[in-house]
């Protein structure tokens, strides 16, 4: 389903991320979204996204609106169970409301950065509703792990999936 700029998505449509592309980080640690992707966000999400820390050391970036409903199912749990504040903190307490300025460019706070440890190269990978943004070392190091696995791959579970 193909759209220009100018034509306005289906009513409740949603987009599937997908795809790894390398992106550089400004001086002031801002990346420029793809056009596709970023003619999406706009349309959807008014241009309005959460980036967030991921347990794996990489960023989650969310569509404001979707990011919404993952954070009343986080806060929902107990936070006096240890690991559920945990995790609490690391999601909720590192998210940043960003919106995509003119240029099309998002901007990457300083703290998410250094947990992330992004430097000039990043991944930006597509994950359906998602996009995790990687350290360009971290993604190799991803890849590699998960290419090592060969047939163990899979996990418990999956044990019939095929391509």
């Amino acid at each position: 389903m193909e759209k220009s700029g100018n034509e306005s998505f289906p009513q409740g449509w949603a987009a599937v991320f997908q795809g790894a592309t390398q992106l550089s980080l400004d001086v002031k640690g801002r990346l420029v979204v793809p056009t596709g992707y970023r003619e999406v966000l706009l349309v959807q999400a008014e241009g309005r996204v959460v980036v967030t820390a991921h347990p794996h050391r990489c960023l989650l970036l969310y569509p404001r609106s979707h990011w919404e409903s993952i954070r009343e199912r986080i806060m929902g749990y107990s936070s006096l169970e240890r690991q559920t504040s945990m995790l609490q903190r690391l999601l909720v307490g590192h998210a940043k409301d960003v919106e995509i300025d003119a240029s099309g460019r998002l901007l990457i706070a300083p703290e998410l950065r250094r947990f992330a440890g992004l430097d000039k190269q990043v991944m930006l990978v597509g994950q359906g509703g998602h996009f995790e943004i990687w350290a360009m070392d971290a993604w190799e190091k991803q890849v590699e792990q998960i290419v090592s696995l060969g047939d163990n791959l899979l996990p418990p579970g999956m044990e019939n999936f095929s391509l």
